[in-house]
């Protein structure tokens, strides 16, 4: 790679990047040291006469690690000693005040430094600011740095840090092609460190091309830099090609592994996250870190692999490993989302110290499971406890309020947002409460809610309020919403053509059914296919609606046929047809709904269990019909079944659901 460098300094660097504000550091007369940091510097000698300590002693203190209140103490004695311009103790002082992640102070040092900072000490901020949000201010002291010239000139540690510091603002990426024209004409292109720093910057920029072609001109590569080139191509979604370069490297480490596992759970390819963890555990020595742990925690709970993700959780606590606020918040997450809200339970109860993020993930879990009397506990439990609640808190409670009916407690939690706690209301918060009262049959309430928002109503909002139109047979209502949706978002209403299509279905009025899913077929918005996964003996299977792949299919459909006999007849099962899309004869309808992927996923579920209970994952909220099969199913063959919709979880047993037909 090869680049032209700019002619001037200051053409180089137009880019202008704001100076930070520094508090004033004002100066103690004298301030002494306590006496846990050290008895070197003031020991009485006589009555009346004290030996005063040298530089060398100071810096001796401050390799000591003291705390931040005791370098404090030092740097009060420098400047009470007269040492405040002895350059060889500023150095070690700048770098204590770093070490206590106090930049101000640090940097109150630096700038009132006697003579020009050396090279090292340039680094040292540069270094220091380009690990925080303000890594902007690298870039100032960079530009500063240059401007004085030698003998200050940046070498490739300089260089390293500058990358890293552009690389946290996608903003500054043309300064950093700038800074890579200078690396070339330095020299510095073929040293390990530079090339790692760039090839990450432009992986993060997602400029792979760039990237590759670092990559490829590098004379050595090490187990960072392969890292980082397969980061960029995961986080772009090219999964194929960052898999192939991640077998290609001549050694791994489990930022590497976590790299690929994050890459496929970031995509939805759950199913391969699990597999590249299997292969971690058979084929490396390398031992999962937090965030391969975190992170396929996440896989089994977006497909309810209950069984992987309970082997995780032993293998964690056979492996001593600690359980960290994110590892907790994932297990309770893991465990809520595969049905077993008593296991997340235990874990949360568990936990010697909780923080925000295992609340709100318990929340947000009994919220998914419609327990809102629960919920409501939970979050007053929290706030006992002097948690003050974040945006995401209060969207769980808010859900729990919707899924359980609890209208006028959710209207309270919504009222509250701003006074108690500061939330400005946000789109999502909007929907919960669109959605609480249209459950509720509150239709022309929600409906005034939708157009008083302060901000413009999202497509989301609209399709919470049609869903309880469908739920409440309100077709003119339906109609006035879904041409709302076409002007709000046009080409972007799929899942509403959807529901209204399934609400005139639901009132037989197939002269409209036909001209809404004409709409949806030239608008290319047919919605999503029914899909659902079931997990037996560690495998997760998947299932389309009529489904025709799967290689034990014609077992399968044998067994859902004897099921559906039996509940008919043994269980009173007659199959609800009202929302079947097409103006079929009753047998026909019957059919149709006879084979949701659903349906098919317990079918399964039975042929390959004798007990147990069953639990299916689904992508889309379950029919009528489904659910109501599924009471019958648990009650003629005394089995719990737990489904997952897209939102919320059902529980059946002896012919009821948890959800009491409220949902």
């Amino acid at each position: 790679m090869r680049f032209t460098p700019l002619p001037k300094l200051s053409l180089l660097f137009s880019t202008k990047i704001p100076r930070l504000q520094e508090p004033f550091y004002v100066q103690s007369p004298l301030v002494y040291i306590s006496s846990n940091t050290s008895s070197a510097i003031w020991e009485p000698s006589g009555t009346s006469s004290f030996s005063l300590p040298s530089h060398s002693t100071f810096v001796q203190l401050l390799k000591k690690r003291p705390s931040l209140t005791q370098i404090k103490q030092i740097h009060a004695q420098v400047v009470t000693h007269g040492l405040a311009q002895n350059t060889s103790l500023l150095g070690p002082l700048i770098h204590s005040y770093i070490g206590c992640r106090n930049l101000s102070f640090a940097r109150i040092v630096f700038d009132q430094f006697p003579s020009l900072p050396p090279t090292i000490i340039w680094n040292l901020m540069i270094q220091a600011y380009s690990k925080t949000p303000s890594s902007q201010e690298s870039l100032y002291l960079f530009h500063q740095m240059l401007a004085h010239g030698r003998p200050t000139s940046a070498d490739k540690y300089t260089f390293t840090f500058v990358f890293t510091a552009c690389s946290r603002h996608p903003t500054l990426r043309g300064y950093g092609e700038n800074v890579h024209g200078m690396v070339v004409k330095d020299g510095y292109e073929s040293d390990i460190f530079v090339g790692n720093s760039l090839v990450n910057m432009y992986s993060i920029f997602s400029r792979m091309v760039d990237a590759k072609r670092v990559f490829d001109e590098m004379p050595q590569r090490d187990v960072i830099t392969w890292t980082s080139v397969v980061k960029g191509y995961a986080m772009r979604g090219e999964l194929v090609r960052a898999r192939e370069l991640f077998d290609m490297m001549p050694g791994r480490n489990d930022v590497s592994w976590a790299v690929m596992v994050a890459g496929y759970v970031g995509h939805r390819f759950y199913n391969e996250a699990l597999q590249c963890f299997n292969d971690m555990l058979c084929h490396d020595e390398v031992k999962p870190n937090e965030a391969v742990l975190v992170s396929i925690l996440s896989a089994c709970a977006h497909l309810g692999a209950l069984d992987q993700g309970k082997w995780i959780h032993v293998y964690i606590d056979k492996n001593r490993i600690l359980l960290s606020s994110n590892i907790s918040t994932a297990l309770i997450d893991m465990y809520a989302k595969c049905g077993r809200i008593d296991c997340a339970r235990r874990v949360f109860d568990g936990l010697h110290k909780r923080d925000l993020l295992t609340w709100t993930s318990m929340i947000s879990g009994l919220s998914m499971h419609g327990l809102g009397a629960e919920c409501l506990w939970t979050f007053s439990e929290m706030l006992a406890e002097g948690f003050k609640p974040d945006d995401i808190t209060l969207l769980g409670v808010l859900n729990g309020c919707s899924h359980s009916g609890l209208v006028e407690e959710g209207l309270s939690i919504f009222h509250d947002m701003i006074p108690l706690w500061g939330i400005v209301p946000k789109l999502e918060h909007y929907g919960c409460l669109i959605d609480l009262l249209g459950r509720a049959g509150r239709l022309e309430s929600a409906f005034e809610a939708i157009k008083s928002m302060p901000m413009e109503p999202d497509v989301v909002a609209w399709r919470a309020l049609l869903s309880a139109c469908r739920i409440h047979g309100d077709v003119d209502l339906g109609e006035r919403i879904i041409n709302h949706i076409a002007e709000l978002c046009p080409g972007s209403h799929g899942g509403g053509y959807v529901l209204l299509s399934n609400l005139y279905a639901s009132m037989g009025q197939w002269e409209s059914v036909t001209k809404v899913r004409k709409a949806m077929s030239q608008r290319g918005s047919e919605g999503c296919p029914g899909c659902s996964w079931i997990e037996i003996d560690g495998v997760v299977h998947e299932f389309l609606a009529a489904d025709k792949l799967h290689p034990r299919i014609s077992e399968i459909n044998k067994k859902l046929n004897e099921v559906l006999r039996r509940i008919s007849i043994e269980g009173g099962y007659v199959p609800s047809t009202k929302q079947v899309l097409f103006d079929l004869n009753e047998e026909d309808k019957e059919q149709a709904v006879s084979w949701h992927s659903e349906k098919l996923a317990v079918a399964f579920g039975l042929l390959s269990t004798q007990e147990g209970t069953i639990r299916i994952t689904k992508n889309l909220r379950t029919c009528e019909d489904c659910h109501s099969a599924m009471k019958t199913i648990s009650l003629v063959f005394n089995r719990e079944i737990v489904v997952r919709d897209r939102s919320r979880f059902h529980t059946f047993r002896y012919g009821n659901c948890s959800c009491t037909d409220y949902w």
